[in-house]
């Protein structure tokens, strides 16, 4: 057995037990805390899983599973960056790069490699898979709102058009999935829980 490369290993395995600590402003569906970001991802994860039969056929559903498992691995060291803060958003890119170069670095080689390859793959968004597990990291948010009775869209007074311009990438990574995120925010504006669009209210 190579010691070094198990210990390597393990290291990496302990270090990322800290993505529990990370809270995303999303709340769990029963409202009663926000959610954390290990959560999220194996809340991804069971999606990617549950969904596989909407997805594209050129996606590697196998390939997605790994991705939404790290794609916020790089959050124990940048923190959640709240998709609608502009602000912090600006820095986003530079913090977790610098993240993503500590924490995979942490593994044995080949692996570290393969990880920041999945993630930078995310963060592309250009592979159908990539695409795919985008569009689940929009679609589950979205379902933690409507079950909130508008959560952080209320909290925040974000706009239908703002949700709408998140909500966008699903379209072509999940096209088949497209039709229940319509469905979803017309009966979050029909319940109160999101601002109708503009051209609604003139």
């Amino acid at each position: 057995m190579n010691n070094y490369r198990l210990n390597q290993q393990i290291q990496f395995i302990v270090e990322i037990d800290k993505l529990k600590k990370v809270l995303r402003q999303t709340r769990l569906t029963d409202g009663s805390r926000r959610e954390n970001s290990g959560e999220h991802s194996w809340h991804l994860a069971m999606m990617t899983m549950i969904l596989a039969e909407y997805a594209p056929s050129e996606v590697d559903l196998f390939h997605a599973m790994k991705m939404v498992l790290i794609h916020d691995l790089v959050e124990i060291d940048a923190g959640d960056t709240f998709c609608f803060d502009v602000q912090n958003n600006k820095s986003k890119a530079q913090r977790e790069t610098a993240a993503a170069k500590r924490l995979f670095g942490i593994l044995p080689e080949n692996q570290g490699k393969e990880l920041h390859s999945l993630w930078e793959e995310f963060e592309a968004r250009k592979t159908p898979s990539a695409k795919f597990a985008a569009a689940l990291d929009r679609i589950q948010p979205m379902l933690n709102n409507k079950a909130t009775k508008g959560g952080t869209w209320q909290l925040y007074n974000i706009t239908h058009e703002q949700v709408m311009k998140r909500m966008a990438p699903v379209e072509e990574g999940a096209p088949q999935l497209w039709g229940l995120v319509q469905e979803t925010i017309e009966e979050c504006i029909a319940a109160g829980y999101l601002q109708p669009p503009k051209s609604m209210t003139t």
